[in-house]
């Protein structure tokens, strides 16, 4: 204690001997009203001690220097340092010089600690002390997140900065009905091993894929046996604590958002997922387009082999579409352009394309393009004509999307539906977002279209991860977002939250 004291009298007397005499360090932004609240607070709590003549700006200065473990542990020095050790400016400071960006700690801080159900209204910033949060913060143990993706799972641990690896899931995309725990048991394992990880040392954040979109008992019921397998599997395997949460609920948190639509655009299929306050809207109802990244990728690959553009595998066609594709925002207007571009798949192999770029992510607002015809029927506030909702134009089923969140009434506040956020590897195609919030606002009526944005994917392909990653490193993660084997086996015969 006394070496850091004079650790701390060296740091004010070094500064006060640069000061020109002075005794104050000149602050270039005006006194706040809050900068002069505290000087009268230093004023009223001084006492007669060295330390207590120092003036406040010094004494914050001193305080960012030593961070945050020192300053706390040099509480009890005087009483200005008290005070000021316990202002949330200093704790929000420190939070600011954190890897993970303050936006997105000030976001799941003030709307996600208090778990499931959301609050409708955030924490006020006031109301919360940063220097408890950024204590919890740092006793939060790591999780190992696993995103089970569509196409492929991406997992790693949760303080780094993104996923570690890949690896195939165990899931097939929309055609489960009842998961086998040895195929689950082997899944977690393999991970694990790959993360050297011994299952019962860390909490496991579980992404769950999005699949069984109706409102039915049966949809239901297979929803609950889907989680109930996950949560049942991991504590046969002595994980201490299981999180699991659905996949397009992450990705919009990795937005900062709580409610919103998330476009996912899957490995099979586009899902149109309408949440409010962290929940998935089932009633309302969840549109599915049958366009996936497996059918951008084939239709690639048809009009390559159409065009005598010879390839060696499925990778090559997969890497140009993740390189040269692009949305246009006018398709007829592209037509009229020189798209040409070349990109080289690896050192000797270049491959150049054209309209092919911007026609095979076309065939997500057009489906005929790609030979799927169109079945009708009719929605009168959006004047669509369409039957089969495999069939529907991308904008077309998020149109539907909001028009059923409109007509549902669910809170008095109807903007919540009209932040639409992107997710899934394809989304990341580049023009997306503005094509689609253009036909939005040319298909729905103005009242319902104003207000409309539409956020392209957070995180590229790993937002889903990243919202993993947020959740996971909330100073509340251990008691309001995991399950003990206990608290599970207390609430196995009720419905968990999805």
């Amino acid at each position: 204690m006394n070496s850091l004291i004079r650790k701390v009298w060296g740091s004010v007397t070094n500064r006060s001997g640069s000061s020109s005499g002075s005794d104050r360090i000149s602050n270039p932004n005006p006194t706040s009203e809050y900068d002069r609240f505290l000087q009268m607070m230093y004023i009223q709590t001084s006492s007669t001690g060295e330390f207590d003549r120092i003036p406040i700006d010094i004494l914050m200065q001193i305080l960012r220097i030593l961070g945050p473990r020192e300053s706390a542990r040099l509480r009890a020095v005087c009483k200005s340092w008290k005070f000021l050790v316990s202002d949330n400016r200093l704790w929000i400071y420190f939070l600011q010089n954190q890897p993970e960006q303050w936006d997105s700690i000030f976001f799941s801080e003030t709307h996600l600690r208090s778990g499931y159900p959301l609050q409708a209204f955030p924490t006020q910033m006031h109301d919360l002390s940063y220097m408890h949060i950024y204590g919890q913060r740092v006793e939060v143990p790591g999780a190992l997140i696993i995103d089970g993706g569509s196409g492929y799972c991406k997992y790693g641990w949760s303080k780094y900065n993104s996923p570690s690896g890949r690896s195939a899931t165990f899931l097939e995309f929309g055609n489960i009905e009842s998961p086998m725990p040895s195929r689950l048991r082997h899944f977690f394992s393999t991970i694990c091993n790959r993360m050297q990880v011994r299952t019962s040392t860390q909490p496991i954040v579980v992404s769950i894929p999005l699949c069984h979109y109706d409102d039915t008992e049966s949809a239901r019921g297979s929803r609950r046996q889907l989680k109930d397998a996950i949560y049942s599997t991991l504590f046969d395997m002595n994980v201490p604590a299981v999180c699991a949460i659905n996949q397009a609920t992450l990705a919009l948190f990795a937005a900062r958002r709580i409610s919103g639509i998330v476009v996912n655009v899957g490995f099979h299929q586009t899902s149109v997922v309408p949440i409010l306050h962290g929940k998935v809207m089932h009633k309302v109802g969840v549109e599915v387009v049958g366009m996936g990244a497996l059918k951008l990728t084939g239709f690639l690959k048809d009009r390559m082999q159409q065009n005598n553009i010879a390839f060696d595998s499925l990778y090559t066609v997969r890497t140009l579409k993740e390189n040269l594709c692009y949305v246009a925002l006018d398709y007829e207007a592209e037509l009229a352009k020189n798209t040409q571009a070349s990109f080289a798949v690896s050192s000797n192999s270049w491959f150049t394309l054209s309209k092919e770029r911007f026609q095979t992510g076309e065939i997500l607002f057009q489906p005929r393009v790609a030979g799927v015809s169109y079945k009708q029927f009719s929605c009168e506030r959006t004047s669509t004509i369409i039957l089969d909702e495999q069939a529907m134009g991308l904008h077309q089923a998020v149109a539907l999307c909001m028009d059923h969140c409109h007509d549902a009434e669910l809170t008095s506040d109807d903007n919540w539906y009209r932040t639409v956020v992107l997710a899934g590897g394809s989304a990341c195609l580049p023009g997306l977002a503005a094509r689609l919030e253009r036909e939005l606002y040319g298909l729905l009526p103005k009242p319902m279209c104003s207000g409309i944005r539409v956020i392209p994917p957070p995180n590229g392909t790993d937002s889903a991860w990243f919202g993993a990653k947020l959740v996971s490193s909330l100073s509340t993660f251990s008691t309001s977002w995991c399950i003990t084997k206990k608290q599970y086996r207390g609430l196995s015969k009720r419905k968990l939250t999805w």
